[in-house]
């Protein structure tokens, strides 16, 4: 990232000013409608609700205050009281996410679920103190598939496409495995990438044909489901350390509140999404094989535990809560 970005987004942070000291401002790269942000608002206002007015929390849609990256910069930094980011580009602040970035790490939903949900994923959620923020709920976003102008089916569909991934590296290793060619370009540069070929394919759940409107600009949906990468709301270690043990207990509540109820929200809204993207974007959905893209991706789970000890034992965690253990 250029200086002169970082330079422009701290202003803007800054031009946003609070209400009041209690009051924290939450970065997000998604709309008003979409279901993280109405989760979000949900938090907000319960947490409101559970400290009597003390502790207020301002949503920034649109990435109105800087790319996820940029946000959580400005997290670290305290320039920013909250933000929510993907696990994916999360990696680049804290290894513990990447373990949770593997392809087809989860079973089912239920095992993804009771990951995030556990003991595992408040180890996660908390790893990251020591790097000047940490987690505080995580969002699901459903399982990712790949989507462009042709039928993903087999790894071999994906030869020589550019795909567009997030700025991760297990998200570009996956892709080349895969035998695509993957290519890093931001959420909001998406659309017109795709519209004008400068990327062939791209990942995501279901929503992204609708609430990003990228099913108008792209004829197929493979459900591959490759991963299931969820958001995470973060907040700076100031901002934590400010408030007292009885507000921090109270956003704690909320959060939970909102992270349970946000994984029935968004079955909802997926299934929606489809149904939406077929009937009036005319976006074919095909169902896959997910055996030969389990079988070419086999080569992260050792090279991505060898980063580290302890991603290699929150892989070890997470696969022994799986259904099938392994």
């Amino acid at each position: 990232m250029k200086v002169t970005t970082f330079l422009t987004t701290t202003a803007l942070v800054a031009s946003a000013s609070a209400a009041s000291a209690d009051t924290l401002r939450l970065n997000h790269n998604n709309p008003p409608d979409h279901p993280t942000h109405v989760s979000m608002q949900y938090m907000a206002d319960r947490v409101e609700e559970l400290t009597d007015g003390e502790i207020k929390i301002q949503i920034f849609p649109n990435a109105q205050l800087g790319t996820q990256r940029e946000s959580m910069e400005l997290v670290q930094n305290c320039a920013l009281e909250m933000a929510r980011s993907n696990a994916s580009e999360l990696e680049a602040f804290e290894e513990s996410y990447s373990a949770i970035n593997l392809p087809y790490i989860f079973d089912s939903k239920d095992h993804f679920n009771a990951v995030v949900s556990g003991e595992i994923g408040q180890d996660i959620l908390a790893a990251s103190v020591d790097n000047g923020f940490r987690g505080v709920a995580f969002l699901t976003e459903g399982a990712r598939s790949f989507y462009g102008q042709k039928p993903i089916l087999s790894p071999a569909d994906l030869e020589g496409l550019k795909v567009r991934v997030q700025p991760s590296p297990s998200a570009i290793r996956m892709v080349e495995l895969l035998g695509g060619n993957p290519t890093p370009i931001s959420w909001g540069e998406l659309y017109s990438a795709l519209q004008q070929g400068v990327v062939d394919a791209a990942e995501n759940n279901p929503t992204a044909l609708t609430t990003a409107r990228h099913g108008e600009v792209v004829t197929h949906f493979s459900m591959d489901e490759h991963t299931i990468i969820p958001s995470v709301v973060v907040m700076s270690n100031c901002a934590w350390d400010a408030m007292t043990p009885e507000q921090q207990e109270a956003l704690q509540t909320a959060a939970a509140e909102m992270q349970e109820r946000h994984g029935v929200a968004w079955e909802e809204a997926a299934s929606a999404a489809i149904e939406e993207a077929q009937a009036d974007l005319g976006v074919e959905i095909h169902e896959v094989d997910k055996a030969p893209f389990v079988e070419a991706v086999q080569p992260m789970y050792d090279e991505v535990g060898a980063t580290s000890e302890t991603v290699a034992q929150l892989i070890e965690r997470i696969r022994a809560a799986g259904g099938s253990g392994s």
